[in-house]
């Protein structure tokens, strides 16, 4: 399998993690805030420092995910 494929896999599997059994829909803020919890504890362990986890969340993270969005809204926008 591909690294691409790996990832999309690792992802799928967070995804699951985060949403846990939870109603996407009932449940939508506590499901958001442990995605944010999430993000901000892979940022800050990969980049070493809160102020640069932050440019890197502004920079990259977010123009990357708007992308991503954008592509699955194009393909029918359901991922």
């Amino acid at each position: 399998m591909s690294e691409n494929a790996n990832d999309t896999v690792r992802a799928i599997a967070a995804a699951k993690a985060i949403i846990d059994g939870r109603d996407p829909i009932a449940q939508r803020s506590e499901i958001l805030v442990a995605t944010e919890h999430t993000i901000a504890a892979v940022l800050i362990t990969v980049m070493g420092d809160a102020r640069l986890a932050a440019g890197m969340l502004n920079n990259g993270l977010v123009p990357g995910i708007e992308e991503r969005l954008a592509y699955y809204g194009s393909k029918g926008g359901v991922a």
